[in-house]
Formats: structure tokens, sequence, C-alpha cells
């Protein structure tokens, strides 16, 4: 008997192949066509002819972790123990089972905001845990009097996700600071913060929960280096969490994956010593606008876009069909993949509503909104 009989090929997978299959440009999957940094490049060849090859301590590169630290320090004001409170990762998937699997427990509840990324649900499966989806207001950010009616004795987790993929949403300090009151008004509640896209925001700064010293005993905040530097395929992210809970995930992630890749490690720990992350937020930015500025001429409404490398567009004025057969039209007809919202919720409350991601070269970017205005 299949513990997870609802999962069957995920919609990114689905929408990717038929992308393919009916030679569509693919702005369906989360990742970028364009190459990588060429200083990492570089310095994969220089590192990869050293000894660094066998592996590295199961939480991970000393010298990153302390980069890594430094990097927290610069854009949050946190310090950290770097032995006792943060842990590299195979990817923020990894990350975010691996805590879901270490504090939850059969009967307890994890508060899921949707539309949600898919990786939250199957851990809590897992540890018989109970999913408790609640959906964002009409603008896809929080809707705290519905979270509060839901939090109970047996709430055990609050699953965030800012920047919010898949709407490009980031939170407000108001509500940031509508978190901090629910994580301190309920003892048993912890947070566990996806912020893979917090180096990729536009007009507003991101709010990290590493900014809000009330948060932090009962956090764990989830990052990626693939989304920031565009590595999604090298799978690397890491966590930070105060020791008691730590302690906790590194039991699990020594019999999950005991260390990450070692190359990876050391590439990165050697490009954080000369290069900023203060420019991609830009450079996403000026592609985040191309896209929007090539089809504001067309039928589509476009929605707004605070963050991530993802714009949502509402196309109620085009077709009346749901958003799984307008966005299979769209890749057969048109020549355009995206990925329907709905698949992103247990109740679609979203209606008529694709997600494209922009984070491709601007020839692509041009291409796809010259054939959305053809719509």
């Amino acid at each position: 008997m299949s513990k997870l009989p609802q999962v069957t090929t995920s919609i990114f997978s689905k929408m990717s192949l038929m992308a393919k299959e009916h030679d569509a440009i693919n702005l369906s999957q989360g990742f970028p066509d364009f190459p990588i940094d060429k200083k990492l490049s570089l310095l994969v060849e220089k590192t990869v002819k050293n000894n660094v090859h066998q592996y590295c301590p199961s939480n991970g590169h000393p010298g990153l972790l302390d980069q890594i630290a430094d990097l927290i320090h610069k854009s949050y004001h946190r310090e950290l123990n770097t032995s006792e409170e943060l842990l590299v990762t195979a990817g923020a998937t990894q990350a975010i089972f691996t805590s879901i699997q270490a504090l939850v427990h059969p009967g307890d509840e994890v508060i899921i905001l949707d539309p949600s990324y898919d990786c939250y649900i199957a851990p809590i499966q897992l540890c018989k845990g109970v999913p408790i989806r609640i959906p964002l207001g009409p603008d896809f950010l929080p809707d705290w009097a519905l979270i509060n009616k839901h939090v109970s004795s047996k709430t055990k987790m609050i699953i965030t996700n800012n920047p919010h993929n898949p709407s490009g949403r980031t939170w407000a300090a108001s509500d940031m600071n509508e978190l901090v009151r629910l994580i301190n008004n309920n003892s048993n509640l912890y947070l566990l913060s996806d912020e893979v896209y917090e180096y990729i925001t536009f007009e507003n700064k991101h709010l990290s929960a590493h900014s809000y010293e009330s948060l932090r005993a009962k956090s764990i905040v989830v990052s990626s280096f693939g989304k920031t530097l565009h590595i999604t395929g090298w799978k690397m992210g890491y966590l930070v969490a105060e020791k008691k809970i730590m302690d906790e995930i590194k039991k699990i992630h020594q019999y999950m994956v005991f260390s990450v890749n070692s190359l990876c490690q050391h590439v990165i720990f050697e490009y954080l010593q000369s290069s900023s992350l203060q420019d991609i937020g830009s450079m996403y930015q000026a592609k985040r606008d191309l896209f929007r500025k090539g089809i504001e001429h067309s039928r589509f409404k476009i929605l707004p876009c605070d963050g991530t490398y993802f714009q949502t567009l509402d196309y109620s004025k085009i077709s009346n069909k749901n958003d799984v057969e307008f966005a299979e039209e769209l890749t057969k007809d048109f020549g355009i993949a995206s990925i329907p919202i709905s698949v992103f919720s247990e109740n679609n409350k979203h209606k008529n509503i694709l997600r494209f991601c922009f984070a491709k070269q601007n020839e692509t970017i041009e291409k796809a909104t010259s054939l959305l205005c053809k719509i």
C-alpha cells in the first residue's frame, strides 16, 4: 500500500514535458536558462583539481559555515554560533523535509498557507501529522483572523513562505508583527520559514524571520543557494535554528544525507569570499519589468509581483476554462508553457490565474511576451 497515494507526476514535470512535445517556450518550471556567474564556473574548474572529494563535516564545510554566518549578519544583523545553529543541506527541499521529520509527531497539526509549494505536504503525512491548509487572501497575503481561528493545542508548526511562490508577493511589517504575536501566544508552536527567494525582492526590502529576535527560539529559517546564485541543479541550501531545535534536526540529517556535496561547498565558500549578493534583486527586477512591459497591452491582467522570479497573470477576460485546461491550451496552441495556480491549493480560492517564470534570457522573455499579446 502506498504511503502517499495522492502523489502522481508533478505538474512541473507534466508542463515541461508538454512544452517539449509542442516546442513551446517553457516558462513553467522555476529555473533560469542563462549561464551561471563565470566566477563560479572558473572556481569549479580550479577546485575540482584539489583534494576536496571526500566527506565534509556533517553540518557543513567550516569555512562555508563562517561565510553563511557573515552573510546573515550583514543581511539581518543576527549573530550565529556556526557549530550549533547552522546546517548546510542538500537543497531547501531537504532542509524542509528534515525539519518537519524532526519536529512533527503523529497527530500534530501543521498550518500551511495556500497556494503553497508542493514539498510541504508529503513530509507531514509521512510522519502522520495533519496538514491544515488555510487559503491566503485574494491578494495572496495572510488572512490572520482565519489563521488564528485554526490554531489549537494540536498545532505544532506553521509553514510560511516569504517571498511567496507562486504569487511573488512579499509580507509587510504588519504581517510579520502578526506572526510574532501568533508564535509568542502559542507556546507549542514552531515556525518553519521558507525564505528561499530572500535575495530576489524588488521595491520593498525582504522582511526575514531572522530580524525578529522574539521568533528565533522557535523558528527554523530555510535558504537556498540554488535560487540565490541560480545554480538549482547543485541542490545546495542551508537552515538556521537555535541549538535545542537544531540538535533534533541534525539527528535526522545524519541519516538522510550525512553530509552535502563537498565540491559544491568548497566552490561556494570561495565564491562568497569575494562576491556580493546585493545585485541579484536588481538583475531579476529588470527581467520582471521586461516581462510586464511586454504584456502591458495584452488581454491578461498583470498581478502584483514583489519578489521571486514568478509573475502571475489573470486570464479571466480571455477564457472561462479552468486554469489547468487553459495552461494546456496555451502550451499546445500558442507555444507558451506556464503553471496553473490551482495545483498549489487544496481548495482553489484563486481562480483563472497562471504562473510564469521570468528567470530567462531577455530574448526568451521578449519572444514569450510577443506570443502572449497575440492571445
